[in-house]
């Protein structure tokens, strides 16, 4: 039990004592730092069930504290705000209950229904983008972040294998690609993606063409022989065409491989991969079921409808006229398939792109009308784009910034940033070349969650290494400072010791253990949130504290050894706690820099 919730306690028994009234809840904040105090009871909304002076029911309540109840020491009042002062041992006390505890905040699994966390999920004809470093940082950190909450996680991704923008690279592949194959030094995931940019050019060049010879730009859009020969080539592929299949698969493979490379780079993974190949047909099957009890219907082309007006939206397509699948299919199929495949799974987080958000309010809707209980758990983390200060990505023209080339840019620029500053004379050149990774993809990585999902980032790679302000390299830079001083403690025999009675808590050490405090609550709040943005500032907070704690307070030259020994094993604590909360964000923290 937190501060907070022990003294609900004591201020809702002071309120039955004093006015014979009863308390739902208790309000706090803050203290204000002009007041003294560690936390703040707000009076106003106690005077639903108390009458009177706020101000003087405040001085009661602080009085019958003060009196009654030992880990308060001292109170005031400000108007409808009464200021509570806490002992020291109180805080000595809690410090004493986790410093041995290398996973505080997290919480043991608890839940036997567990949550998959779906993420990246990305077309076969492209490789990742600067984009997808966004959605599969967001999904891998939510996924973590709800391990850590107590949940048990599946992390997962569905592969758009199929549909009219896969046909397009294998056909420009098969029209222009001379058996071209992937080589060291070109990803399978790009030589893909070098085929769609291809089609896009020559279907433009066709386009004007038709144009030319009297066509709208709208017809010549839909006459283009190379979109009509896609079209073909999908159906065929529906159809089993042996051909076209075999095609299919290889050039799959290819960008599989060079996914996985990109994954490893930036470090995530995944539990289980679905295919929208594999799950279309099932997606077909229960719209056919759907059909039967009225959950869609039929319009006179053969097309098969969902109506959702009645709930505030429109009519939704689930199947085309002739019979082939469109998204909605594939994502009720791949649903439906994850639960038969995981009985154990009582919600889903889909993290997609908030330009889809219509789409999954349909989806979720769908899959409640169909009698799916746990239709009512799923959870859309949408998310907004990420620009660059050169303008909007557009893959189809090619001008993406690349997943692998953005990692390999940071490690150079992190490189860069290190030698001006000149920090890592006495690393030997390999030490050096996997510090400039960590520290180039712990300031990608922060610069990214650190914003609310919601929003769009401006993502400046220069701007993100910094060893200063609210960046991933300032808190590795913390984190890599207090190790020094635990190896400086270590060589001079300090141990962390328990704290004693004989301790007179600094205010600038109180504060750090209050930060501390509040880490769980974090965790708890940025799972029930999905947002990794909660960490990511929290830990900055708490680095911020940790930094002025350090300028303001002698650790190894503390006036006794009790003292040094409570600094160094507070040290160990603040330390432990970043690593834990950037262990959720995905980022490295590194013992020296």
């Amino acid at each position: 039990m937190n501060l907070q919730d022990t003294l609900e306690l004591h201020v809702k028994a002071a309120i039955k004592a004093l006015f014979q009234s009863d308390l739902e809840s208790v309000e706090f904040q803050a203290t204000r730092k002009e007041f003294a105090g560690d936390i703040t009871v707000v009076v106003f909304p106690m005077l639903r069930v108390v009458k009177g002076n706020p101000a003087v029911i405040g001085e009661q309540i602080g009085q019958y504290l003060l009196d009654q109840v030992d880990l308060v020491k001292g109170f005031n009042v400000v108007k409808g705000f009464l200021n509570i002062e806490i002992s020291d041992s109180y805080y000595l006390n809690f410090f004493q209950a986790i410093k041995e505890d290398s996973k505080y905040g997290f919480v043991e699994q608890k839940d036997d229904k567990a949550i998959m966390v779906e993420y990246s999920s990305p077309n076969t004809n492209k490789p990742l983008h600067l984009g997808h470093v966004r959605n599969v940082l967001l999904g891998y950190s939510v996924a973590e972040i709800l391990k850590a909450s107590g949940k048990k996680v599946y992390k997962t991704q569905i592969i758009n294998d199929r549909g009219i923008h896969i046909c397009k690279s294998m056909l420009a592949y098969q029209k222009f690609g001379n058996n071209e194959a992937p080589t060291k030094d070109l990803k399978g995931d790009k030589l893909v993606g070098n085929y769609y940019v291809k089609f896009d050019q020559e279907y433009k060049a066709e386009i004007a063409e038709l144009v030319a010879q009297g066509q709208s730009e709208e017809e010549a859009k839909k006459n283009a022989p190379l979109l009509l020969e896609a079209q073909e080539m999908l159906i065929k592929w529906e159809a089993g065409d042996e051909e076209v299949v075999a095609l299919w698969k290889k050039m799959n493979q290819w960008v599989y491989d060079g996914f996985e490379v990109t994954y490893k780079n930036i470090g995530v993974d995944f539990d289980t991969y679905y295919y929208e190949s594999n799950t279309y047909l099932l997606g077909k099957e229960f719209v056919a079921e759907g059909l039967k009890t009225g959950v869609f219907f039929k319009k006179e082309d053969g097309s098969v409808w969902c109506d959702l007006t009645e709930d505030g939206l429109d009519e939704k397509i689930v199947l085309r006229s002739d019979g082939t699948a469109v998204y909605m299919t594939q994502d009720i199929g791949t649903a439906i398939q994850r639960i038969k495949d995981y009985p154990d799974v009582g919600g889903m987080v889909y993290t997609v792109g908030n330009e889809q958000d219509y789409h999954f309010k349909v989806l979720f809707l769908i899959l409640k009308k169909l009698g799916f209980d746990w239709a009512k758990n799923l959870f859309h983390l949408s998310y907004g784009m990420v620009d660059l200060p050169s303008g909007k990505m557009k893959s189809r023209e090619g001008t993406v910034v690349d997943a692998d080339d953005l990692i390999q840019e940071m490690a150079v620029t992190a490189e860069e940033i290190s030698k001006e500053l000149g920090k890592l004379e006495e690393y030997n050149e390999e030490e050096k070349q996997a510090l400039y990774k960590t520290i180039g993809l712990g300031a990608l990585k922060y610069y990214i969650l650190k914003v609310d999902p919601k929003k769009r980032i401006l993502f400046d790679p220069k701007e993100s290494i910094d060893f200063q302000g609210n960046t991933g390299p300032f808190i590795q830079y913390t984190y890599a400072r207090i190790q020094s001083i635990l190896r400086k403690a270590d060589s001079n025999n300090v141990a962390a010791t328990s704290p004693n009675d004989q301790i007179v808590l600094h205010d600038k050490e109180k504060q750090l253990i209050k930060q501390l405090e509040l880490f769980p609550e974090i965790i708890q709040n940025a799972a029930e949130q999905h947002s990794p943005a909660l960490i990511a500032n929290y830990t900055y907070e708490l680095v911020k504290e940790f930094n002025s704690f350090y300028q303001n307070v002698s650790i190894l030259g503390a006036d006794s050894e009790v003292e040094k020994s409570f600094r160094v094993g507070l040290s160990k604590v603040v330390s432990q706690t970043i690593k834990n909360a950037f262990q959720v964000l995905g980022i490295q923290v590194p013992e020296r820099m």
